[in-house]
This record gives structure tokens, sequence and C-alpha cells, in this order.
């Protein structure tokens, strides 16, 4: 019997049409002759499963199952291609383990942990993960512009805590500029997080659990034509991705040991992609992602294919990692 694969994609956040992307390509070069797959739509105003022919079923969300023609489909399993919230933050991997589905992705902690970054990087500190000075602000709080810059220095990046593909994110090189870029931060979330710049290399580490094994991927090198590495730059072909890193072996080395480290020491399942940013050849941590892009121009992907790992062999295998999990 073939297993019932719902390929869960959109989500509620400003991702939601990188993560329409990656669940396409997920379903594009999944083997079909292995699994049935279905495409799961998640918008705060409806969850449906989509056909190729674009009809739209509800989803029941008690169980997480789909009425066809009088006939109930429940899942085997959850392909998680959910960027952001709530794919990306605890919300679905919690729902998925009440229901006790498996899903690709890492667990609830951890997924939550990582989307945001001010308690990831204070949780991997003590590991011997080093990071950027910063300074943390919410929504309400009094703006010390003298106490941010004495902190972080300038220029600096001013984020959104809980955000990805660079939405709410600003390099401000003025103090009379912060608070324009705190605004900017808040439209995301009502958390932020002030960064002190580091001036270097920057690279991207993709981890996996590969046939029951921790796997770190080659090394990408993120050039942006850009000031950073910003939405343009990361997907409107304004920056060189360039898989392997034009780094050197202590580089490659320690920045590999470091991301592994990370994905082992918070006992992470799935996917991860971690950034970086080499001072010398000392790496700090900037983020982990857990629901990277899976489209065929997507970082990770092209660390796989480096690797020699093929779409459908790294999806799969994502797939049974999830069904094997006790």
């Amino acid at each position: 019997m073939k297993k019932n694969i719902a390929i869960i994609m959109g989500g509620y956040s400003s991702e939601y049409k990188i993560s329409l992307k990656s669940g396409s390509v997920v379903y594009k070069y999944t083997d079909k002759e292995k699994f049935n797959l279905f495409c799961i739509h998640i918008f705060k105003e409806k969850w449906v499963y989509v056909t190729e022919n674009k009809e739209e079923f509800p989803v029941n969300k008690h169980d997480f199952s789909v009425e066809i023609n009088n006939q109930k489909i429940t899942f085997d399993c959850i392909f998680n291609a959910i960027h952001g919230s709530p794919g990306e933050d605890g919300l679905m991997q919690s729902y998925f383990e009440l229901l006790n589905i498996p899903q690709t992705s890492c667990d609830a902690y951890q997924s939550a942990l990582t989307f945001n970054k001010r308690d990831l990087l204070s949780v991997l500190k003590p590991y011997g993960i080093k990071a950027a000075a910063s300074y943390y602000l919410n929504l309400g709080d009094v703006i010390d512009e003298e106490s941010i810059v004495a902190k972080v220095g300038l220029p600096c990046f001013v984020k959104a805590n809980k955000a990805g593909s660079s939405f709410g994110i600003m390099k401000v090189y003025k103090k009379e500029d912060l608070k324009a870029a705190i605004e900017n931060a808040y439209k995301e979330d009502d958390e932020i997080i002030i960064e002190g710049f580091l001036d270097g290399t920057e690279v991207s580490v993709g981890v996996l659990k590969y046939k029951g094994v921790t796997k770190v991927l080659p090394v990408t090198e993120i050039v942006s034509e850009n000031d950073f590495f910003d939405y343009e730059a990361k997907y409107a072909g304004k920056s060189q991705e360039i898989t392997p890193a034009r780094i050197t072996k202590t580089q490659e080395q320690k920045v590999s040991d470091l991301a592994k480290k990370a994905y082992d020491v918070l006992k992470m399942k799935g996917f991860s992609r971690s950034e970086f940013i080499f001072i010398d050849d000392e790496p700090f941590m900037l983020e982990m992602n857990t629901t990277p892009g899976l489209t065929e121009e997507s970082i990770l992907p092209q660390q796989a294919k480096v690797a020699g790992i093929s779409l459908p062999e790294l999806f799969e295998n994502a797939i049974n990692e999830a069904l094997t999990v006790k």
C-alpha cells in the first residue's frame, strides 16, 4: 500500500508565496510511484486540499482528513514546506503531535526555539557558538538610541525577531535612522533584535538527518549585490550563491562542525540551514532555519546536488526519516 503524504504549504506570514513554490517543487519531484501526494494549502482563512485541476476540498481540522466523493482520506505523514508561522514556529508540529501524525520537520520545541533568533543564540552560546553583539526590544519599550549604539555600534542590523526571508530587516548607518528601522521591523513582529554589523564572508550550512545519520552538506558562500542578503538578493537574483564556498579548509571544518553541533545539541530532525559570518577564521551564527526553501534554486537543494543527492532522493529521505522516527 502506498502511503498518503500531505505536503503542507502557504502559511500565515509574508513568506507564503515562497512556501507555495517550495511545496510545488516537493510535489513535482517526489516519486508518485511510491507515494500518494496531496498538496494542502494552509491559510488563516482556509485549510484546503488543492488538486492538479485547482479544485479545493476543505481539511477537517479535528483529524486533518479530507473527504472526496464521500471517501475520507487520512495521512500517514506530513511533508512540511511552510516557511514562517505556523509551520516553522512549532504550531503545526504541536498539532500533528497531538494527532499522532509523523511530519518531516523538527519537533515543536526546537521549531519554536529556532524561530526565535534571540532565544536560539542565547541557548547556543554556552556551547561555544558565537553571535554578534545584540540589543533586544519589545513593542512598547522605550527606544534609547544612545544605549543601542553603545551596545552594538554602527552600522547595525534591525531585525524582526521571529520572521524569515529577510522580512522586517534593515541595515542602519546613522543613529537618526534607528526609529524608522525599528518601526519597519515591528510590522513583522512585536519583538526585535538589533545586531552589530559583522564585516566578513557570509555562508550557509545545510544539515539534515540522512539515512539515519546527521549529515552536513557542502557550505554555500553568499555574495549579495545589494547591501546585504535581503529579500531581493534572495529571490530576485541579486546575489551569487557559490557552492562549495570559497573558504579555507580550516574555515570549512569549523563552520561545518558548529552547524552539526547546533543541530545535535538541539536534538534536531529534518532539514536545517544555519547562516554564519566569518570574522577571520571564526564563524559567528546569525540564525537557523528549520523549513528552508526547497525550490530548485534554493540553497539547501543546491548543496544537496553538490553532495550527490537529487531532489527526489532528498524528499523521499525526509519522508522515510519522519516515518521511522519513534
